[in-house]
């Protein structure tokens, strides 16, 4: 029987993975994934981003975890050569409406421990010179990496550990017999004395098999990206980001520089109907229904109409794509930008309405469910996976163990 059984190898399972091990050298581990690769799906298609914590209520775990993970996150790819860069970002005001949210938005900074500056356009134009703004922030502890790389890194360091790790394996069931979990896969039945579910886009769904009632669902979301051509690459330097819409859960579209150099620009927000959609012609008859019949999924519709019939123009209007990213740069043109791969965000939805704002881990007999860790969790994921570590060894009740 293992100690601990985890479900899903995105970066949360594998951090998770790597925590334990490197805490508590003397458990046995065991991380299942249904594909055939690790990071396959959300930490597969991230933006790359080490986030700083600057959008997050001060206090939620998602600002905390966000500034404790992003130094965390440098100090890693320093210790094991992984590429990444420091470069800071700058969010702009575009139009005179936006300058109190900017103000608002570099005092929440400020409450979060964050070293800000406040620019004027001359000053963001200095560090990006074709962006068209009124005034701006520098976040200096912004950063670029590629999380695929950091994927491997814990990979390997869990195989130091001796935890052993399973690919395409698909878990199906899972039943208590009273001395621990089964978990029973498309590979064959596995026995552990506490599960831990970092299965993102299937968290809600992998509960449910446990019993347990996760007071939320997942409803996908399409994030779209363009990319810009090489020839025009330099027009971006760094990081570009809108003052966000305080009354819609998202960014906004905004201009990244990869860790590759090549520069993303996007996403929009559209549902997708495929917890796994990355195209617009990705469908599941499941996925769909679960949606569709899900109260929360129509309050959160009927709130956000008008900003929902934007995000879906921009789906399937280049022009309307193109004119979005023209408030922050007056000289992209279409021939400028080509279709790039998208994400899909996994997003907690309460049955009225309301989006699950911060992480969300949830305790139950012998398990902990990570049932909502969208963006920035890759950032966090060291202090997270630190965190379910420490709580997952302390609720399995694991105390001979030797500690590190």
């Amino acid at each position: 029987m293992y100690d601990f059984g985890i479900i899903g190898g995105g970066i949360i399972g594998l951090a998770t993975a790597m925590q334990l091990g490197q805490r508590y050298p003397d458990v046995k581990i065991l991380i299942l994934e249904k594909e055939s690769h690790w990071g396959h799906h959300q930490t597969g298609h991230n933006s790359g981003v080490i986030h700083s914590g600057i959008y997050y209520q001060p206090g939620s775990l998602k600002a905390t975890f966000c500034r404790d993970g992003n130094r965390s996150m440098v100090e890693f790819c320093r210790a094991y050569g992984i590429d990444h860069d420091v470069c800071g970002k700058v969010i702009v005001a575009t139009k005179s409406e936006e300058l109190p949210q900017l103000e608002k938005l570099y005092r929440r900074g400020l409450e979060n421990g964050l070293q800000l500056t406040k620019l004027s356009r001359q000053a963001v134009q200095e560090i990006e010179p074709h962006v068209n703004c009124l005034a701006g922030i520098r976040v200096a502890s912004t950063g670029i990496v590629d999380y695929k790389q950091v994927c491997q890194q814990y990979v390997e360091l869990i195989r130091e550990q001796q935890g052993e790790l399973r690919l395409n394996t698909k878990v199906q069931k899972i039943v208590d017999d009273g001395n621990g979990q089964i978990l029973e896969t498309n590979q064959g039945a596995f026995k552990a004395r506490f599960v831990i579910n970092c299965a993102g886009l299937y968290c809600d769904r992998i509960a449910k098999l446990a019993g347990m009632n996760p007071r939320a669902q997942i409803v996908p979301f399409r994030g779209e990206y363009y990319e810009l051509t090489p020839t025009k690459r330099y027009l971006v330097k760094g990081l570009i980001y809108p003052v966000p819409n305080p009354n819609f859960p998202f960014l906004g579209v905004h201009f990244t520089r990869m860790i590759d150099g090549s520069v993303h620009a996007g996403p929009n927000a559209v549902l997708s109907l495929k917890r796994e959609g990355y195209k617009k012609t990705d469908f599941d008859w499941q996925d769909f229904a679960e949606v569709i019949a899900y109260p929360g999924f129509w309050k959160l519709a009927t709130k956000h109409a008008s900003e929902g019939i934007q995000e879906m123009i921009r789906s399937f209007s280049k022009a309307a794509f193109v004119r979005s990213l023209q408030q922050l740069i007056p000289e992209i043109q279409a021939d400028d930008i080509i279709s790039t791969e998208a994400g899909v965000r996994a997003q907690a939805l309460r049955n009225d309405g309301r989006l699950v704002d911060d992480f969300l881990i949830m305790r139950a007999q012998n398990a902990l469910h990570v049932c909502n860790a969208p963006s920035p969790a890759a950032t966090s994921s060291l202090t997270i996976g630190k965190t379910i570590a420490q709580q997952a060894y302390k609720l399995a009740g694991l105390t001979t163990v030797k500690t590190v």
